[in-house]
């Protein structure tokens, strides 16, 4: 039978510790510095416009909200397929889940000019749309996942921690589903209207969440000086190897889909070859740096007992997830509409042109505050729940 886990707080005082705290608390007070602006301002004084509707701060947003399902991907593999190497992150795995989604949806409430209009959102629901099913998986998620981190932690109430692991899983798939269908539902834009979609994001959460879980695991013992075994790092680090191939596969997938049909030629073209920041972006950042990198550090044999290469490789795979998430949400709205197929449409509107995008520094602030305050929460409850193991080491393994 296995030792039982022990879990502890946080408990280094260290100025590492206070510093970094202070760090991410100032870059956030500079988010919401950034979302005030534009709100008293109004959105002119973004790079959004008409053309471009969802900008720097949507990537952030949908970054962090499709990171959070993927962070709970280690309490599943605990709970729903009975990986008991897992187990002693998965309270972590769980947390961590929820700050990042309440991050994301924070860039999303505080873009919106007027957060009060929530209140409109969350009343009055128009069941045939997409935004409207989100607004239930995301609230439906936070209480789901608190609910299963509560049955976990509560010694007499864990043998339903299974089942509410079941639902949190079920639950996470279909929230990462809806928001990959954000874009593959809307028939409009050719970047997009595309059922690969969703299940590409179903595979991007399980990178993404997985990248920002290994960092800040990392972080946390080392601030805490507790021991982490490198068998508990290589286990990840296989994790993230498989993770990251798979989100490569589903992108060449999802361009040989788009090349297949005629009508998708200039798209393609545009994003491959003829794009320019938008091309730069997807071979250097998204293929070179985000997808090809870390799997050459990830595999090279004799990297396998380093934690700064899986560092490196996490920081990599979360750069090139941006850069993957800019090419989708503004690369996609760059691209001209063609709005009556088979026709030439001339006018003075942008009819055929390339729509301009220039992220403003209010976006970045509001997009960078954002992510530091998912962060900053998370670690904030580490510091004051029993959620992280106090040893990870091999003869926990």
């Amino acid at each position: 039978m296995p030792a039982p886990i022990k879990y502890a707080e946080i408990k280094t005082s260290s100025s590492g510790y206070w510093g970094l705290l202070l760090a991410l608390t100032l870059i956030t007070l500079i988010g919401v510095v950034g979302a005030h602006h534009m709100e008293v301002e109004g959105h002119h004084v973004s790079g959004m416009n008409n053309q471009i509707v969802w900008g720097l701060p949507h990537v952030f947003a949908i970054f962090l909200i499709v990171a959070a399902s993927g962070a709970l991907n280690i309490a599943s593999l605990a709970s729903v397929f009975g990986k008991q190497a897992y187990k002693p992150l998965a309270r972590f795995s769980a947390v961590l889940s929820v700050t990042l989604l309440v991050g994301g949806l924070a860039i999303l409430l505080l873009d919106l000019g007027r957060p009060d209009r929530l209140i409109v959102a969350m009343t009055y629901y128009n069941f045939k749309s997409i935004f409207a099913w989100n607004i239930i998986l995301y609230s439906g998620f936070v209480v789901i996942v608190l609910a299963y981190l509560w049955l976990m932690m509560e010694r007499r109430m864990q043998r339903w921690s299974k089942p509410a692991g079941l639902l949190a899983f079920v639950w996470r798939l279909i929230l990462t589903t809806g928001t990959g269908s954000i874009f593959g539902f809307l028939v409009a834009r050719e970047a997009y209207d595309t059922a690969v979609l969703a299940p590409m994001f179903v595979i991007m959460s399980f990178a993404f969440g997985l990248a920002i879980m290994i960092l800040l695991l990392i972080l946390s013992f080392g601030l805490d000086r507790r021991e982490l075994d490198m068998s508990h790092l290589l286990r990840l680090r296989k994790l993230l190897g498989i993770f990251t191939a798979s989100v490569f596969y589903f992108v060449v997938v999802y361009h040989l889909t788009k090349l297949y049909g005629t009508q998708n030629h200039g798209f393609e073209s545009f994003i491959l070859m003829d794009g320019g920041v938008y091309s730069f972006m997807f071979w250097f950042l998204q293929i070179g740096l985000g997808n090809l990198l870390p799997l050459a550090l990830i595999y090279a044999p004799q990297l396998q007992n380093s934690s700064k290469s899986l560092i490196l490789a996490c920081l990599l795979v979360i750069a090139g997830a941006f850069a993957q998430l800019y090419i989708i949400i503004i690369g996609g709205q760059a691209y001209p509409l063609n709005i009556f197929p088979g026709y030439i449409v001339e006018s003075s509107f942008y009819d055929g042109v390339v729509n301009s995008y220039t992220p403003s520094s209010w976006e970045f602030m509001l997009g960078c505050g954002g992510f530091t305050a998912a962060l900053l929460m998370a670690l904030l409850a580490l510091r004051v729940l029993p959620v992280m193991p106090a040893t990870l080491s091999a003869e926990a393994n």
